[in-house]
């Protein structure tokens, strides 16, 4: 992905909440692309009421596909995608629009042709822990340390369980590093994985909903221990095969049957075909499937489990409803749930850098939609295709009313007033460097002249824009799409609040204010423009003064302080050049932050620190010398200035972690 893209996507993922190899990212307030890989699911009910469902058979459904898909991908600048219609334990359609390889000009096959599902891995993952809890070999509430060959300490004395691990509640914060490579090398045991990337827990287990590609990758790795059998091979012998998945592997690098067979990934259709990405938590996403090998997984799963699991072991994890925000989505065990045109689903959805997949089960109605992209394509295609594509096969064959109701419009504003402002989302990194990305791209929810809450961080993962109508106190509706917004509020104040979209596994908080990029952006534009205009200062005034052969005012301790605060000025517009080469670097491949950029970010968290709070030290001496020599306003206020801009640069170096030596982030 081009720079741009790749910087929205990961602000999106740490700002606003995710970069991920698995899942969905949610996107920020630009129509930029979507982060990599992580969860973002088309939720809510559809808008659409129909007079009556129309009757489902191939022959409706492929002339209903046929007249969205090709003009959609066309639209999106998408290369090819696979789509999968199930009914009970019968596939309805399964048809490839587009092309696998643009310049073999090799069409999709449904049968053969290998996409990368990211996050919809987890699925498999989590059906394998529900084996283990079936035969006794784990139990959901038990502390996970009892299956493990190292321990995971505890959040103020509380362990995790396999419960809150499957429910994205374990508390982990982000985890970026060792996420997603082109580097076939760059393959990891998950013995390795999980003790070398294991990430800071920020939130009590079971609190708060925090998406989290590690958390599931340990589970895979208790399966391996639990089972006595390597993590692949476990996939291969007691899922795929018992359903007779000969296309799909969890292998990476892809074992050399399959390698023909997969899709190629690309940015957009006209651009060149993109390497295999290797997904390093692979439990959490390395699946490469054919669509009708997902076929036969969603037919288990809509038979109770079929031949993978017991009824009562599929039941309860379809079932389960973690605690959740109000009225909006939960997670069930390891599935989403997803309510769509007032029918109820499970669901997950996944993203690499290249690959865009959604499957949606309706256990009520026995039927099962897919969808999987080969390409990032345009404007965030992927993400308004597989959310209009779902919601408008729940409004064709499963019709329902919705309400819209608003409540009184004075009462209206007053609760959408109250929930402006700036908000962080719980699935981000908080305790490293990383975080620094929420000072760029801010989760911002405003009021409408009319009243109207709007909140443009979300409007890019789904078909149109939103309208917000408040139908319950503190419960949105969106007209457009029937997702609903809902507040947690206590004692007058907004203390969360989450959107069907990401409710199972993220929610949003305030921005404490000492990191409200409200006021901390411009402030550190603000010294940014100070410190820029100090260095340049420095050399200009120097010239004009040999021009003019001119002496300079400044002698002995006071011309010491003033030429090392413009040295540390130079010091810290060369920190920010190598935060903003390190930005270039892993913007251009992901993978680079998997330990070739090392060198450069240990330097860049001792030269940051040293640089800003040196500064700020400089910069008091330097003023406190103007006014005790008695120099000229001028020079006084220009000591000022550069104080407040100090100030502030090493405020940021400290709050947003731009310092230390660890590796874990």
């Amino acid at each position: 992905m081009r720079l741009t893209r790749k910087l929205a996507a990961l602000a999106a993922l740490l700002a606003f909440g995710s970069l991920a190899a698995q899942g969905q990212v949610p996107q920020n307030p630009a129509p930029a692309e979507v982060d990599i890989l992580a969860p973002v699911e088309s939720g809510g009910a559809a808008g659409a009421e129909p007079d009556g469902a129309v009757a489902l058979d191939r022959a409706d459904v492929e002339a209903w596909l046929d007249g969205f898909m090709p003009y959609a991908l066309a639209t999106g600048e998408i290369a090819g995608a696979v789509v999968v219609v199930v009914e009970g334990d019968s596939t309805v359609l399964q048809k490839g629009y587009g092309f696998a390889d643009v310049a073999a000009r090799e069409p999709v096959d449904p049968e053969t042709t290998l996409f990368r599902p990211g996050s919809v891995s987890k699925l498999f993952t989590w059906t394998a822990v529900m084996q283990q809890v079936e035969e006794g070999k784990i139990d959901l509430d038990a502390d996970v340390n009892e299956y493990l060959d190292f321990t995971i300490p505890p959040y103020e004395g509380q362990p995790i369980t396999m419960r809150q691990i499957m429910t994205h509640t374990a508390g982990f914060e982000e985890a970026v590093r060792n996420l997603i490579s082109s580097d076939p090398e760059a393959v990891m045991t998950m013995a390795d994985y999980t003790q070398e990337s294991l990430p800071a827990r920020v939130f009590a287990p079971g609190s708060t909903p925090a998406y989290s590609n590690y958390a599931t990758a340990l589970a895979g790795r208790i399966v391996e221990r639990t089972s006595g059998m390597d993590f692949d091979d476990y996939i291969d012998q007691r899922i795929f095969a018992p359903l007779g998945m000969e296309y799909a592997t969890f292998r990476q690098p892809l074992p050399e049957r399959l390698q023909p067979l997969m899709s190629k990934g690309y940015a957009t259709v006209t651009g060149d075909a993109e390497p295999f990405e290797i997904v390093i938590p692979a439990p959490a996403g390395s699946l490469s499937a054919s669509g009708a090998a997902m076929a036969e997984f969603m037919k288990a799963h809509l038979a109770d489990g079929g031949p993978l699991l017991k009824p009562e072991t599929a039941r309860m994890m379809h079932d389960y409803r973690a605690p959740g925000v109000g009225p909006l989505n939960t997670m069930a065990l390891g599935f989403y749930e997803q309510w769509i045109n007032g029918n109820r689903a499970i669901a997950h959805a996944g993203d690499t850098g290249y690959f865009h997949t959604n499957l949606v089960l309706f256990p009520d109605s026995d039927l099962g939609i897919y969808i999987s992209v080969n390409s990032a394509g345009t404007g965030g295609a992927p993400q308004a295709i597989r959310s209009a594509l779902v919601q408008q096969f729940a409004s064709r064959y499963m019709p329902n009313e919705t309400d819209y109701t608003p409540i009184d419009p004075e009462t209206s504003r007053q609760h959408a007033q109250m929930m402006a402002g700036n908000y962080t989302m719980s699935r981000g990194s908080f305790t490293n460097f990383m975080s620094v990305f929420s000072l760029l791209s801010p989760a911002e929810v405003s009021v409408g002249e009319n009243g109207q809450l709007l909140f443009p961080a979300l409007d890019g993962l789904s078909a149109g824009p939103r309208d917000w109508v408040e139908v319950e106190p503190f419960v949105w509706r969106d007209r457009n799409t029937g997702e609903r917004l809902a507040a947690q509020v206590e004692d007058g104040e907004v203390v969360r609040f989450s959107i069907d979209t990401v409710s199972p596994f993220t929610v949003m908080e305030p921005v404490p204010f000492g990191a409200d990029p409200g006021w901390l952006f411009p402030a550190f534009i603000f010294a940014l423009a100070v410190v820029l205009l100090a260095a340049l200062a420095w050399p200009v005034r120097a010239l004009v003064r040999r021009h003019y052969k001119a002496g300079f005012a400044l002698t002995g301790r006071s011309l010491t302080a003033y030429r090392l605060t413009r040295t540390f000025c130079w010091l810290v517009l060369l920190a920010l050049a190598g935060w903003v080469s390190v930005v270039m670097a892993f913007s251009a491949d992901i993978g680079s932050l998997n330990g070739s950029l090392d060198w450069l970010l240990q330097t860049l968290r001792v030269l940051t620190p040293v640089a800003t709070i040196g500064l700020l030290a400089l910069a008091i001496w330097h003023l406190w010398n103007c006014f005790t020599d008695g120099r000229r306003w001028t020079m006084k206020l220009g000591a000022v200035l550069l104080v407040l801009a100090a100030l502030v640069l090493a405020w940021i170096t400290v709050r947003f972690n731009l310092y230390g030596f660890g590796l874990v982030f």
